[in-house]
């Protein structure tokens, strides 16, 4: 790991005289990329210069116990000093270890959520809605710009499906784990005996694409253009502004009706299509293209679950980190980052023990 460190201190180091370049005055686009990667480098760079540092402290204080005409005073403040070095350069260690697995290269990216009723019927419906506000409660914490592209209504006004853009910093490393079945436990308002009904949503996390990513042939494209609907199949456009548009190569089909402009809807559609496409060629360095969509969210079944919303406990579990938070109206109003946050460290545990593994 320590020659890894180097080479990359080596690079940084190459990376800095290269923006201080005459001969790059002329080529931003160039400057504009050796300045990202520098800037992609520089955390990783500052933590191995503490871990030096650190190291360099611990071997003064173990000069100082090895010394033996060292007074004793001095000898045990180096003592005690070696301990909490000893501490702090394993913490490091540990930190380093993070930062150098491999960059998921869609984390900066903005994001896709498509989030749509699974087994349940209507209530399945009223908690998609539910869903979509705490997504994009936690997005407006952020600071990030939220976009509905399209939305099917229920009969009773919940979201057979919607989906949505969020653009922010870093906004797909932050929603990635959210792809899954999400389990909801409550008594429905339609419910007379006051019986809990189970019922699930799907949630899938797509980044967006950009055109540079999937370039989209017009001659694969099948574009129809159709009266928009509401909630309960009310006609709300007589005019035809909704757009479906069908990829023949890969059978895809996106609609988009939202907008009043027949343009703005093609435009979403092409958005969504492309980062389904993009989101179906990478999943194939891995695994058939039958099995993406599943691999996200499943069937949709009670059974397949990774978050559970139990009312009557206000407890919400994740069942990937067998983690409950008894804080339920707190979650769905979008504080999610405790959830976030551990997925995020609880997938890095699993990549640096494969990464150990595979270097046996």
């Amino acid at each position: 790991m320590l020659q890894e460190l180097e080479d990359i201190k080596e690079k940084y180091r190459q990376l800095t005289h290269s923006l201080s370049d005459p001969a790059l005055i002329s080529n931003p686009q160039k400057i504009k990329k050796i300045a990202k990667d520098r800037a992609d480098l520089e955390p990783l760079v500052r933590k191995y210069e503490d871990y030096e540092k650190v190291t360099r402290d611990i071997k003064e204080s173990e000069e100082i116990l090895d010394d033996p005409s060292s007074e004793s005073e001095l000898r045990k403040l180096a003592e005690e000093e070696l301990k909490e070095l000893q501490k702090k350069q394993k913490k490091i260690k540990e930190e380093l270890k993070i930062l150098l697995l491999p960059k998921d290269p869609n984390d900066e990216k903005n994001v896709l959520l498509e989030i749509r009723a699974g087994a349940g019927g209507d209530e399945a419906s009223l908690f998609a809605q539910d869903l979509f506000r705490m997504y994009s409660r936690y997005a407006e914490r952020k600071g990030w710009k939220l976009e509905v592209l399209n939305t099917s209504f229920s009969p009773i006004g919940g979201f057979k499906e919607i989906i949505v853009n969020i653009r922010g910093e870093k906004a797909y490393s932050q929603f990635k784990y959210e792809s899954g079945v999400h389990r909801v436990q409550r008594i429905p308002q339609t419910e007379a005996s006051g019986r809990i009904h189970t019922s699930t949503v799907t949630v899938a996390v797509l980044p967006e694409a950009d055109e540079v990513d999937v370039a989209l042939d017009p001659k694969d494209l099948n574009i129809e253009a159709f009266g928009a609907s509401g909630p309960g199949g009310q006609s709300v456009n007589r005019n035809y502004t909704a757009i479906r548009v069908t990829h023949k190569p890969s059978g895809l089909v996106v609609s988009c009706q939202d907008e009043k402009s027949q343009h703005r809807n093609k435009e979403k559609a092409l958005r969504i299509l492309r980062s389904r496409l993009l989101n179906i060629a990478q999943r194939e360095q891995h695994e058939k293209m039958a099995q993406d969509r599943k691999s996200q969210v499943g069937t949709g079944e009670r059974s397949e679950k990774i978050r559970t919303y139990n009312f009557p406990q206000s407890r919400v579990t994740d069942h990937r980190l067998n983690m409950s938070l008894h804080k339920l109206e707190s979650i769905l109003d979008g504080n999610i980052d405790q959830f976030i946050n551990e997925l995020t460290l609880h997938f890095q545990s699993k990549m640096m023990e494969k990464r150990a593994i595979l270097s046996e």
